[in-house]
């Protein structure tokens, strides 16, 4: 046996998962170098190694929902993560130069790609499938969800940061009467929500968001806080505080981790999210400390597992329309991003928060709304 390969069979094994094996989560494995890179470099060599085409695996979102389900990820951490992590430590990775890469590497690659793996609603965030039957009911019921949140009325105006393609300020728009301003450095982003909101009365700004001056009724961050980075978190919090009205609500939406680390895992640093970083419980606390009340935290990340799922199967529906921009790497790429992140949401290692924050706190009690 080449070295790692006893220990990445036996590793397997603790999760169900047999190497060869005949279950569609079993991975078949093409390459005997596949063992010592992944022992080497840990997520890094997984991920690699399958955009190679050294391994394969029938059902992806299985094996990763079986293997994280089993904390095997502890188990392979080594000192390159360790000083992964240090370095997202002592650096602050999202400063306003820094934070465009993301826009560049991830979200301006090109709406080809977009408009057929989102659908209608082209929201690129978690749907909320209570009472829903597909992936744009979900995603249009996030929106009312959010409306609802934080009381929406027409006139208001509202601020999101982040934006994406403008779906959720459409939505409030179109149905709450509200007038908006949105902030994003995506270019592409802008450009398809600016044509979408043709006539209504929002505005859309090529902003980060530190730079955003005005007071608005009402805040919405929706997919934003896993690019700011916990050394910004404060700056963030304190900017969203800042433009909010006295009365207002500010909601959070984002991914949130069990764990407190300083960034995400090295291979979806490097292919999909540079710069990105999951908050925690611990690192919200601690940051909006003294400048919020916290008036609800709702956590619905189990349906992050079936809005992946269906983006997955958009994805590969589309794939001979996408694929003349693309080439088999990146399918191989984007597959393993959407249904490794689908097996993390259901083994509950990746949370999605909604937090609906308040200055001095609602008179009389702020009522949940689920």
């Amino acid at each position: 046996m080449k070295k790692g390969k006893a220990f990445i069979v036996d590793l397997a094994a603790k999760a169900r998962v047999t190497v060869n094996g005949t279950n569609p989560w079993d991975i078949q494995v093409h390459n005997e170098d596949f063992y010592p890179r992944v022992t080497q470099q840990a997520q890094l060599g997984l991920g690699e190694s399958y955009m190679d085409g050294w391994w394969d695996c029938e059902q992806l979102d299985e094996f990763f929902f079986r293997v994280l389900r089993a904390d095997l990820d502890d188990e392979l951490r080594n000192w390159k993560l360790a000083i992964h992590y240090l370095r997202a430590t002592l650096v602050n990775y999202q400063t306003k130069s820094r934070a465009l890469k993301v826009a560049h590497k991830h979200y301006d690659i090109g709406n080809d790609l977009y408009v057929p793996m989102l659908g209608k609603s082209m929201a690129y965030t978690c749907g909320y499938w209570k009472n829903t039957k597909n992936l744009d009911e979900a995603q249009e019921a996030k929106y009312e969800l959010i409306c609802k949140k934080v009381g929406l009325k027409p006139g208001m105006r509202v601020l999101d940061l982040g934006c994406g393609f403008g779906g959720f300020l459409k939505y409030a728009a179109e149905r709450y009467k509200i007038t908006g301003v949105g902030v994003n450095i995506s270019r592409e982003q802008l450009k398809f929500a600016r044509e979408a909101c043709a006539g209504l009365p929002i505005e859309f700004q090529l902003m980060d968001y530190r730079d955003v001056k005005g007071t608005f009724d009402r805040v919405i961050s929706i997919g934003l806080m896993e690019h700011i980075g916990h050394k910004n978190y404060r700056t963030f919090l304190s900017l969203a505080r800042e433009r909010l009205a006295d009365d207002g609500l500010f909601l959070l939406h984002t991914i949130g981790s069990n764990k407190s680390t300083p960034a995400t895992d090295p291979w979806t640093d490097k292919y999909i999210f540079p710069n990105g970083h999951l908050p925690s419980v611990k690192y919200l606390g601690e940051s909006m400390e003294q400048l919020f009340v916290l008036e609800d935290w709702h956590n619905f990340g189990a349906d992050y597992d079936a809005t992946l799922m269906a983006w997955h199967a958009n994805f590969v529906a589309h794939w001979d329309e996408i694929k003349k921009d693309y080439d088999d790497r990146f399918y191989r790429m984007w597959t393993y991003y959407l249904l490794s992140c689908a097996g993390a949401f259901r083994a509950r290692k990746l949370q999605l928060w909604q937090l609906v924050l308040s200055k001095k706190g609602v008179l009389g009690g702020y009522h949940s709304v689920r």
